[in-house]
């Protein structure tokens, strides 16, 4: 799907998330792509890194920039993709609900979250993009009005769906 829930999505073409899973073996079960340890290789090629919560933390620390000097607190992704062509850090936050809860005033909180993460890349020079992948929970009319804020404030969201050319990933030719 794509933004705004319009749209098929093509298996070959992107990440289908039926339920909570990992991206990383999602990835693994695309044609020429290979995982190891949080290195994502495409036809033998690493394309990306792959860091969950505390993960991206310890590669900041490995390029010596200290989290503490950037912000006041720690945020912790589902999901952040470093992919290197684009030299852009992806932030994927996976939301399935299915009662109405918190995560319906989480889904408001992405520009902060994504200027918090800017402010901490900047030193490396890494843009931020921040995505979320909903369910069709959030499909609802009364998530219209949450929905447009994501895209006003540069935000997006997918149902069900990450599309590898929004990463900036190799599309497998079928």
């Amino acid at each position: 799907m794509i933004t705004g829930g319009k749209g098929g999505g093509n298996t070959k073409t992107g990440l289908n998330f039926e339920r909570r899973v990992d991206i990383l073996a999602l990835l693994k079960s695309k044609k020429g792509y290979r995982v190891h340890g949080n290195t994502i290789f495409y036809e033998g090629k690493e394309v990306a890194k792959s860091f969950k919560k505390n993960a991206l933390y310890k590669y900041l620390e490995s390029k010596k920039i200290h989290y503490k000097k950037y912000l006041s607190k720690k945020l912790l992704p589902d999901e952040a993709i470093y992919v290197i062509i684009n030299n852009t850090l992806f932030i994927v936050e996976i939301k399935f609900q299915n009662v109405s809860g918190s995560v319906d005033e989480k889904l408001q909180t992405c520009d902060f979250k994504r200027k918090q993460y800017a402010k901490l890349m900047a030193p490396l020079n890494i843009e931020v993009e921040y995505i979320y992948i909903l369910n069709d929970w959030f499909r609802k009319p009364e998530y219209k009005d949450v929905l447009d804020y994501v895209i006003s404030v540069g935000c997006q969201y997918y149902f069900h769906y990450l599309p590898l050319q929004k990463l900036g990933l190799p599309v497998p030719i079928k």
